[in-house]
């Protein structure tokens, strides 16, 4: 890696970023029953249990910025594993709506329990208020990149794929690593 890259100071945030994940993932990894779920499954989830109505899986696509056919394949797995129910769309003949089983919910209640405890603990390490700041600053870094991205690449992107990282983008963060 060449002396600029590393010294580029958002290369430098995303680098920490990137590894911040693993040091999430590690603390948090005896925390849930769905420890074997993919990333892109967890959000799957994440995005069922967050709407407040049941979605379909190219709102869930729109919602994560991913293709719907990536979504289709995470949800197929979701369902064939009891996670996920396909019910009805009153709205349309083909597009049914994702609901959470019991299964999944059990799941996402006790690891919400021990994420909870895991957090707190942790929070003797490291102040509330940090942590307020933190994600404040994080969160105008997030909103900055994706007015960029909107910004910058309005004809590489459509609507329906508006927060989907750029294939560039992966590869720059790659070699991060």
């Amino acid at each position: 890696m060449s002396g600029k890259i590393r010294s580029n100071p958002l290369l430098a945030v995303i680098g920490e970023i990137l590894r911040l994940q693993t040091c999430l993932e590690d603390l948090f990894v005896v925390v849930s029953d769905a420890a074997s779920l993919s990333t892109l499954q967890k959000l799957v989830i994440f995005a069922v249990f967050d709407a407040p109505a049941p979605l379909t899986v190219p709102q869930i696509g729109r919602v994560l910025g991913h293709p719907r056919q990536v979504i289709q394949r995470a949800v197929n797995d979701l369902v064939r594993n009891g996670l996920l129910e396909k019910v009805p769309n009153p709205h349309h003949k083909r597009a049914m709506l994702l609901v959470p089983t019991d299964k999944i919910s059990d799941i996402k209640q006790r690891a919400e329990k021990r994420a909870l405890e895991t957090a707190e603990a942790f929070m003797e390490t490291i102040s509330a208020e940090r942590c307020h700041v933190l994600a404040g600053e994080l969160s105008v870094l997030r909103e900055a990149i994706e007015a960029f991205i909107q910004e910058r690449y309005p004809s590489d992107r459509n609507s329906s794929d508006a927060t989907q990282p750029i294939s560039s983008t992966w590869s720059l963060l790659d070699k991060l690593k």
